[in-house]
């Protein structure tokens, strides 16, 4: 049997310590990111929410934004979204595990929108007031008309389209 010394081994030893860390770290990744590839995403939340509106990654808005929410579907921004409680209970532990715990993501936005946080307006701040009002985009909270991506977890700037 071949021995290496000590100083052989070790690299492979830190790699594999590495790559089990950022194994362990990648779901906490997703949790402070905006971003969540669809396929992260929880089947129910995908399938109840995402049939009216794009389901927006939960990174998005911190925890008791998205309890708040949960706990108010029956008035889901002028609207009745409600669901049966254990699906409640289910999307809402799951919304909770991955919330927006990243500093700009930590306050509560006005209404628990989206749209009206502090960290959306800066990311926004360039785009005319008209531009929201075009009938291709829509409103501040459809991301899909300028992010193409969107659905996918995917709002890099540099896929950013306007439209006309």
């Amino acid at each position: 049997m071949t021995r290496f010394p000590p100083s052989r081994r070790a690299p492979t030893a830190r790699r594999a310590t590495v790559f089990l860390a950022l194994a362990c770290a990648l779901p906490a990744a997703f949790a402070d990111s905006r971003e969540m590839p669809t396929k992260a995403m929880l089947p129910a939340y995908q399938q109840d929410c995402a049939s009216c509106h794009m389901a927006y990654p939960p990174g998005m808005l911190p925890v008791r934004s998205w309890d708040r929410m949960m706990k108010g579907l029956d008035q889901h921004y002028g609207t009745d979204a409600s669901l049966d409680p254990a699906l409640v209970r289910k999307i809402n532990t799951w919304l909770q595990a991955h919330a927006g715990t990243y500093k700009r993501v930590r306050e509560e936005p006005p209404q628990d929108r989206i749209t009206r946080s502090a960290w959306f307006e800066r990311k926004h701040r360039e785009v005319a007031p008209a531009v929201w009002q075009r009938a291709a985009v829509g409103s501040r909270a459809h991301c899909m008309a300028c992010h193409t991506r969107a659905d996918q977890g995917d709002f890099d700037d540099d896929r950013v389209r306007i439209p006309k």
